[in-house]
């Protein structure tokens, strides 16, 4: 569909209020209107009324969902009760709230916090040039919003940042990227800034493309390149204090003997960019990062390209790492394997995908840390062997370990027995990152609708009208979804949250 065609058929949705599967999540405006509220069409008949329409609802307990993934491990699986049930998803109706830019990530969201001088559920997004707003999770109504210093002289191009914000545990706080190579520290009861440090020293070839993370004080930022890879930029792991913004190390996959910001043209590699949808991942047992690294030259000693790499807590030592066999050719092929992260399996295992189409399955304690390469468990075939471009979600319940895969062909799952990755079921309905919430699993189709199953078995519980988008995913708690719409590469400065709310 093309940009012009697929704009048309958004505005025309707007107007009438209703969320149309075919329709793209880039209006025109500049300025945020009043949300809309349209029931939203499911494969269910239950019409059963519910008991309320906001706040926390029967059968959930408040719960926030601080950072993509959940937690700073990246499951992508949240509480294990939402107040959305199998029985109660023909319920859902939907709330289309414009935005002053593109979401092309994810949400976060906490449950009763002081915004204004009054206590709200709130989700917080960022747009594709920085914008971070604040909108009422039971009204749709933002809140405030934050616009970086700067925001006029990159909007409309292509340098953008695809990265989801993330809150620290206090609830007083949330950190934010820019297109300008900064990450900011913004207020959840106003918006206003505390403090901003850059991450790079090119921001117009280094892009903050993966979700932010947080971890006992510290922010994780990533960095990757820009669509066609024009050099010079490195991949790099920047930690920041949480408290004044201080850069604290940086871990740099390409000349990593360097250990702070470099100018991208003094090392005589480029790219190996770290642009998974979930950045840098941490192993909470030890405070490790486990990151993968794109196209780039790799030497097992300072060039990690197309690998996997457990860093240490502080980000200053490579712990252990794995490489493919073939990494050359991956490189040779643009086929790199950091076009996802790292999945944290449990019982050290770890799953890690790429553009082969290809998921590896590897040992955390047998990860070399003299930089060898080979020596994976198994190797599965994505479920549409394509390009693996999500988060994978990690689901453990009823004493087994569920993974949960999305390409831009399929969905699949498998259960962890033995060592080994065995295949559960699998569709030919494409999709984003899944998300396993309230012991249902919610998977968004960038052509457009979100799909909610029942992990165990696969079977499609109902099909949620939503926008065409790109790499978006939903989170879900307090009985509300929200899903942003909208691609990155369309370059507008409009799009949607979606809210569906139980009635």
């Amino acid at each position: 569909m093309s940009s012009r065609r697929a704009s048309e058929l958004l505005r025309r949705t707007v107007l009438i209020g209703f969320v149309g599967l075919a329709a793209t999540a880039c209006s025109g405006g500049k300025s945020a209107s009043p949300a809309q509220t349209a029931p939203a069409p499911t494969l269910t008949t239950d019409t059963t009324p519910a008991s309320t329409t906001s706040g926390a609802v029967s059968g959930s307990s408040a719960s926030d969902w601080p950072l993509f993934g959940y937690t700073a491990a990246r499951p992508n699986s949240g509480p294990s009760a939402t107040g959305i049930t199998a029985a109660k998803v023909g319920r859902l109706r939907l709330q289309r709230v414009l935005l002053n830019g593109t979401v092309d990530s994810s949400p976060i969201y906490l449950h009763a916090v002081r915004v204004r001088g009054a206590v709200h559920d709130v989700f917080f997004v960022t747009t594709t040039y920085g914008r971070t707003e604040a909108i009422d999770a039971s009204k749709g109504r933002v809140l405030w919003r934050y616009t970086p210093a700067g925001y006029s002289s990159w909007a409309g191009t292509a340098q953008i940042t695809t990265a989801t914000p993330a809150a620290d545990p206090g609830r007083n706080w949330i950190y934010a990227a820019s297109p300008d190579g900064r990450i900011q520290k913004l207020s959840v009861a106003d918006g206003h800034l505390a403090w901003r440090t850059r991450i790079t020293l090119l921001p117009s070839r280094e892009k903050i493309a993966s979700a932010l993370n947080y971890w006992h004080g510290r922010v994780i930022a990533t960095t990757g390149g820009y669509v066609g890879d024009a050099p010079p930029y490195q991949g790099h792991v920047a930690l920041l204090a949480a408290g004044n913004g201080r850069l604290l190390s940086v871990w740099n996959s390409l000349c990593s003997n360097r250990h702070r910001l470099i100018s991208p043209s003094s090392c005589a590699s480029s790219d190996s960019a770290i642009w998974g949808r979930a950045g840098a991942v941490v192993d909470t047992a030890t405070g490790g990062l486990l990151v993968a690294t794109g196209n780039g030259d790799w030497n097992g000693r300072t060039n990690w390209g197309d690998s996997t790499v457990y860093l240490s807590a502080a980000a200053s030592r490579v712990l252990g790492s794995w490489t493919p066999t073939d990494e050359a050719a991956l490189q040779s092929s643009d086929l790199d394997l950091g076009s996802t992260s790292p999945v944290l399996l449990g019982g050290g295992y770890i799953a890690q995908g790429g553009k082969d189409g290809k998921i590896r399955l590897l040992s955390l304690r047998k990860l070399s840390p003299a930089g060898r390469r080979g020596g994976e468990l198994q190797t599965i075939s994505t479920p549409g062997a394509t390009d693996l471009f999500t988060t994978p979600a990690v689901w453990h319940a009823d004493g087994r370990t569920w993974l949960y895969v999305a390409d831009n062909a399929g969905l699949a799952a498998w259960t962890l027995r033995g060592g080994r990755l065995r295949p559960a079921w699998s569709t030919n309905t494409p999709g984003t990152s899944p998300v396993v919430a309230g012991g249902l699993l919610y998977v968004y189709d960038p052509n457009g609708g979100l799909g909610i199953y029942l992990p165990r078995s696969g079977k499609k519980l109902s099909t949620l009208a939503a926008a065409a988008g790109h790499w978006n995913s939903a989170i879900v708690a307090d009985g509300r979804i929200a899903l942003p719409q909208g691609d990155a590469n369309q370059h507008a400065l409009s799009g949607v949250l979606d809210i569906y709310r139980l009635r």
